[in-house]
């Protein structure tokens, strides 16, 4: 079987500011990340021939995705051979997926992905977070289900996940929480995180709760930021003025129910499904991974990614992170590098591309991982699920 994915390569990579209340527009911090990823790449915007990005724009929630892919193509007067942006897909790499296939096919020779949030000043305004309509109008869709039960936020869906993980297998708080203290010890070396001063087991346990049994530091950061990607032929890795991240594998998958409550394993997700296929694309396999860059919308996410990209077996994520050695960043499996979403940001996973590629250059700083060859990045959660494979080139 051809790997058409392995005919791409990430050519440059760039992050605009991050942080809270930042009051830019979204088109502003994405031509600063794009900025950043064409000096990094070596190319100009008459270089971009394709533009892709997930979910493309949406008016509500506010902040959750501001930018048009016409609006941007207007502001950097890009010749567009091929271009892709709306929701459906397999969560937030299918940007990035679908932009693999638009180069290995000759639709385009370089497509630039972005991602960019403006929630946190969205928030600040007086804009919340629901997707079920105004008031007054009748709610559809899957809220149908869940409002009636007060259950209107993905906090309180995951929440379900975790607490059917606990009964099964005895995974505790404690367990749990070491994924928000990894990734604030990490941080802390990031000098783009948003949240960096030292966190305790004792700070862990005794934050607010918000859905047993996740607390406030389960739940990721919105913040206001953008991550641009650009995805090129691997033909052009030789002219580029960084070196190239080939991409060994990526995929998204849904074998399962669509719903956050209708899944046939409640301590599992659309992830299990998106695991075990990216390996079926690579002859690699779970113990070649250097550095795992697991999405933590909320912290029982990345308990699920291990288990679905074969880390641990099924049950046994709790006791893989278990004080924190193994996830450390001189263990076996570093994990989330940057500090995750839970405190560099909520960039909806870019940011934990973002950093994979930073690893795999050696550009990683202090929180820099020794001789990192071979990345793995994983997004989303409940029915949506993508992951990658990332190598040197």
């Amino acid at each position: 079987m051809e790997i058409l994915e392995r005919k791409a390569c990430i050519s440059g990579v760039g992050q605009s500011a991050v942080g809270r209340r930042l009051g830019r527009t979204g088109l502003d911090l994405t031509l600063e990340a794009i900025e950043v990823a064409l000096s990094d790449a070596g190319l100009t915007p008459q270089d971009i021939d394709g533009v892709s990005c997930w979910p493309g724009q949406q008016a509500t929630p506010v902040g959750m995705s501001p930018v048009h892919i016409f609006e941007l193509r207007d502001a950097l007067d890009l010749k567009l051979n091929w271009y892709a942006g709306g929701a459906e897909g397999p969560a937030q790499l299918s940007s990035v997926l679908n932009a693999c296939m638009a180069v290995a096919t000759g639709q385009a020779r370089h497509v630039l992905c972005f991602r960019t949030l403006t929630e946190s000043t969205a928030a600040a305004a007086g804009h919340g977070a629901s997707r079920t309509g105004q008031v007054g109008q009748r709610i559809d869709g899957m809220f149908q289900w869940q409002i009636p039960f007060n259950a209107p936020s993905a906090s309180i869906w995951t929440a379900m996940f975790a607490q059917a993980h606990f009964h099964r297998y005895g995974t505790t708080r404690e367990q749990l929480g070491q994924i928000a203290l990894t990734a604030r010890h990490n941080a802390g070396l990031n000098p783009k995180a948003v949240y960096r001063d030292p966190l305790s087991m004792d700070d862990y346990l005794a934050a607010r709760m918000i859905s047993t049994p996740l607390c406030l530091l389960d739940c990721d950061i919105p913040v206001d930021g953008s991550v641009a990607v650009i995805v090129s032929h691997i033909d052009t890795a030789k002219d580029l003025a960084c070196p190239a991240i080939r991409v060994e594998a990526i995929c998204g998958a849904l074998h399962g129910k669509t719903g956050w409550d209708q899944y046939d394993d409640l301590t599992s997700m659309a992830t299990r499904d998106a695991g075990k296929r990216l390996w079926q694309r690579t002859d690699l396999k779970p113990v070649d991974v250097d550095v795992a860059q697991l999405y933590d919308g909320f912290s029982f996410l990345t308990l699920s990614w291990l288990e679905a990209l074969g880390f641990c077996k099924p049950g046994e994520s709790g006791a893989f992170v278990e004080g924190g050695q193994r996830i450390a960043l001189n263990g076996e499996l570093p994990l989330n590098t940057h500090g995750g979403q839970l405190s560099a940001g909520r960039l909806h996973g870019f940011g934990h591309l973002h950093e994979a590629v930073l690893q795999l250059r050696g550009q990683a700083g202090q929180r820099q991982v020794a001789n990192a060859q071979v990345a793995v990045v994983a997004n989303g959660g409940g029915p949506l699920a993508s992951c990658a494979l990332l190598t040197r080139y």
